[in-house]
């Protein structure tokens, strides 16, 4: 569940006054027998002030549905309207000499203005350099003196144990600092985000930490807090961040062309499970199997093959296809890479130089049923995106509800969609029939799934 910014509108506290005589306390010792006890005060206050309170505003068009009695008696009202909206989120100061903040695109989407605050209450109006909604982040920029950025550490090398900090504003109480460990890695598959590779912790997270520092206990920021899994929208012990390393590789494009360029393989593929490895007899437990190769594509000119397993990203090793996808899309149009290929009982390493725009792509079985049997890729094709089925097997589901290799879904129960995880989210949320419209060639089409 993605967290939904508030602002505590009445804080309450009450408590019960005992009319005793005055005792005197005991303070806690900062040593005992000549040994200091453990800390984090230390650390937190070198990178606090790293961490900083944005404050949104601004309007977005809601649309709304029409009375149909107002068309009938010649009063039209329009079909969507402006609503005004506030919000309060986290950010972290990346570079202080440039005054870069980094923090989610769901903080300030939409948002037309931008007050950062920081620890010291000095408070600067934000301009945004860039974001990319598929993956949340956002960088915004403020012009300020003396600022004290938190230092990156190497996401790659967390394990699963590690202790970890989280600093943010939730429910807009400022600076809150929780901790715990590292719970999983490479959490994907969740349809919170486009491109996902979470680091999950049970660092208490809430509401108003998106944005907000994961940092490890040198005070190094391993991760962006972003999402958190319950059902009454609180803390429950599973919170996701965005690896540092994937946000650096962002927030470079970002800097360096204005937009996120992502990178592509030009392979379609399904994450490797056991039925899987037992069919193909592979001696492997997890990656992401490669099912087709598209032709003059990155993968195809470093020699990748259909039936490898890739296994390995510059030698860290990756769970399944869904993290795959989300290293590669968000490292970067022409970064060279080192990836560790399992084929013929051998594991072998390829270097690839990866192409531009989408090239992996999901397998329908990774999908709703109805899709399985076809390959689906999010394309942009005469200014207009949409879905295309690149593969469809002409004996699976796919095909029995009359989806052809080569269409093109446009919509979805007359929702405009424009990308996989859009269709998704539309199918997850509809009850009963789906009906796909789709552009084949000059025609349009609708195809019904029921």
């Amino acid at each position: 569940m993605k967290m939904k910014l508030s602002l505590i509108s009445a804080a309450m506290v009450s408590a019960s006054l005992l009319l005793t005589p005055a005792i005197s306390v005991a303070k806690m010792p900062i040593a005992v027998n000549g040994q200091q006890l453990p800390t984090l005060a230390p650390m937190l206050e070198q990178i606090t002030p790293g961490v900083v309170s944005i404050q949104v505003s601004g309007s977005k068009e809601v649309r709304r549905r029409g009375d149909p009695l107002d068309f009938f008696f010649g009063n039209p009202q329009p079909r969507s309207q402006k609503r005004q909206f506030s919000g309060l989120g986290s950010g972290v100061i990346i570079d202080a000499k440039e005054g870069y903040v980094v923090t989610n695109n769901h903080v300030v989407q939409d948002a037309q203005t931008m007050l950062v605050t920081l620890e010291d209450g000095r408070e600067y109006e934000a301009k945004k350099i860039g974001s990319d909604k598929e993956s949340d982040i956002a960088l915004l920029q403020i012009d300020a003196e003396d600022l004290i950025e938190v230092k990156l550490a190497n996401s790659d090398q967390l394990r699963v144990g590690d202790f970890a900090v989280a600093i943010g504003n939730p429910f807009g109480l400022s600076h809150t600092v929780t901790s715990g460990i590292v719970s999983a890695l490479g959490r994907s598959g969740l349809n919170i985000e486009g491109y996902e590779d979470f680091i999950q912790t049970d660092a208490a997270i809430n509401q108003g930490n998106s944005g907000g520092a994961l940092v490890n206990l040198n005070g190094e920021l391993i991760g962006i807090n972003t999402a958190i899994l319950g059902a009454s929208g609180g803390n429950v012990g599973i919170g996701f961040a965005i690896p540092s390393n994937m946000m650096k590789n962002l927030v470079d494009q970002i800097v360096e062309h204005g937009e996120v360029r992502r990178g592509s393989l030009g392979i379609s593929g399904r994450p490797l499970d056991a039925g899987l490895a037992k069919a193909q007899k592979l001696d492997v437990k997890q990656g992401a199997y490669v099912m087709k190769v598209t032709d003059d594509s990155a993968a195809s000119k470093a020699g990748i093959q259909a039936g490898d397993v890739i296994v390995s990203i510059d030698g860290t090793d990756i769970s399944g296809f869904h993290e795959l996808r989300s290293k590669i899309a968000t490292l970067g149009e022409g970064k060279k890479v080192k990836l560790g290929i399992y084929r013929d009982g051998k594991i072998k390493t390829i270097k690839v130089t990866l192409d531009g725009a989408a090239g992996l792509t999901a397998a329908g079985d990774e999908l709703h049923p109805a899709f399985q049997g076809a390959t689906l890729e999010s394309v942009q094709k005469n200014g207009a995106k949409g879905i295309e089925l690149t593969s469809v097997d002409p004996r699976s589901p796919s095909a029995r509800v009359g989806l052809e290799e080569g269409d093109i879904i446009m919509q979805v129960n007359r929702q405009r969609v424009e990308s996989i995880r859009d269709m998704n989210k539309i199918i997850e949320n509809t009850k009963g029939n789906i009906v796909l419209g789709v552009k084949r060639g000059r025609e349009s089409v609708f195809v019904l799934i029921q």
